[in-house]
């Protein structure tokens, strides 16, 4: 089975009340362990790139990796640009075997985001390939994407039909309360969804698939695991699970999946190394790694997206 676009999997999605994991990839051992849950839950899946993982690992590389995944999972599998910083980005990964790419025009100007937005998809549709678009700002720091909390913005949901019509973007990222990178909050502070804006799109966009990016939420295990040997992430829990479930069950087809992937590998690394100082094969730290990031998909397969069973 070769890549596959988002097309299929976000319509079959939005008719059936589930969302796509696009979990973030930046090496080997990340994309089986993504993979290796997949498989065994049969989940559709999209691996996502971001330029920071381009600048990593190499393109050559990731895409290769990405190939060997869908070659040994027999998977629906998309390859994704994240946060896609202009044209020529999206070019390149286009050019480059992507089935998907983001152009993040939203540090734009709104007329200035719909030229750019636009110009990709017309060069994405004309190579088969299917375009995000984003809306709104979300708050944090994710590779190259940094945002203040003075600079983000909610998505304006009298925005949305307009955007849409004129870029042509297959899908559309909004900004409804959810934030890159993972962050500390008090208890009872952590943040919400806005839902709310959520059904002003819905009502907007019928049938369209939206997208959450920074949709963090970390399973509180790994954040004690992480403190015990030697971190320091107290209370990084983010969004409730409950609340993402609610929103894939809605218009939102795409959940973003990276800071609980690092958490979980990091946590893994920590916890092998304070138990055995002396190794030094990076096979025996990384399989532990691999496990963590499998067991981690898993659960969110499950308890968020919804997607048991649907590849």
């Amino acid at each position: 089975m070769p890549l596959v676009t988002t097309k299929q999997m976000f319509k079959k999605a939005w008719e059936e009340g589930y969302a796509v994991g696009a979990f973030n990839v930046n090496n080997m051992e990340i994309i089986q362990g993504i993979t290796q849950a997949a498989k065994q839950l049969n989940a559709p899946l999209i691996l996502q790139v971001s330029a920071g993982a381009r600048k990593y690992a190499n393109h050559v590389y990731l895409t290769k990796l990405v190939e060997a995944a869908v070659i040994e999972t027999g998977l629906p599998i998309a390859l994704h640009l994240d946060h896609g910083a202009d044209f020529e980005i999206c070019k390149s990964c286009i050019d480059g075997g992507f089935t998907s790419v983001m152009i993040d025009g939203s540090h734009f100007p709104y007329e200035e985001n719909i030229a750019i937005t636009k110009k990709v998809v017309e060069y994405a549709h004309a190579h088969g390939v299917v375009v995000e678009g984003e809306l709104g700002r979300l708050a944090g720091v994710e590779d190259d994407v940094k945002v203040s909390q003075e600079d983000s913005s909610y998505t304006r949901p009298e925005e949305v039909y307009d955007f849409v019509n004129k870029t042509g973007v297959d899908s559309l990222a909004i900004a409804i309360g959810t934030s890159h990178g993972a962050f500390k909050f008090k208890p009872g502070q952590e943040p919400k969804i806005r839902l709310d804006i959520l059904e002003q799109v819905e009502k907007q966009l019928p049938g369209f698939p939206i997208v959450l990016h920074g949709a963090s939420s970390v399973v509180p295990e790994f954040v004690d695991e992480i403190n015990m040997f030697g971190g320091a992430m107290d209370n990084a829990i983010g969004i409730p699970e409950s609340e993402l479930r609610k929103a894939a069950e809605r218009a939102v087809c795409k959940i973003n999946i990276d800071s609980d992937l690092r958490l979980a590998m990091t946590a893994a690394i920590r916890k092998y190394m304070a138990q055995n100082p002396s190794h030094f094969d990076p096979r025996q730290y990384l399989s532990p790694a691999r496990e963590a990031i499998r067991d981690m998909v898993a659960h969110k397969i499950e308890h968020v997206l919804g997607c048991k069973g649907k590849a």
